[in-house]
């Protein structure tokens, strides 16, 4: 049992780290994935795989409460994979993530 409380005690502090993320996606036609992720409680990144047959042209923006807004824009080859990160000044609470895409 005492094992199993310091397990227990060892995960808090990493799952304390991660902050939700919510994704809104406007593809137009492009065949994209978006995978986020919090690299640290003010940095956050998202990887965009292209699994169409076109390259596409997309734009990430990164928005964190009553900070500016950090805009990301990026090209993605057919079959290849971009990532874009972003730094804020204070801790994330909840990060919002706009993806708009558009074929090349």
């Amino acid at each position: 049992m005492r094992k199993l409380t310091l397990l227990m005690a060892l995960l808090c502090p990493v799952a304390a780290l991660a902050f939700p993320f919510e994704v809104e996606k406007t593809l137009n036609g492009t065949e994209i994935a978006v995978d986020t992720l919090a690299l640290s409680d003010n940095l956050a990144s998202a990887s965009l795989k292209n699994y169409g047959q076109r390259d596409a042209v997309c734009k990430v923006r990164f928005r964190n409460g009553p900070e500016a807004p950090r805009t990301r824009k990026t090209r993605v080859a057919a079959g290849e994979t971009a990532h874009v990160t972003a730094r804020f000044n204070s801790t994330v609470i909840r990060m919002r993530v706009n993806v708009e895409c558009k074929q090349d």
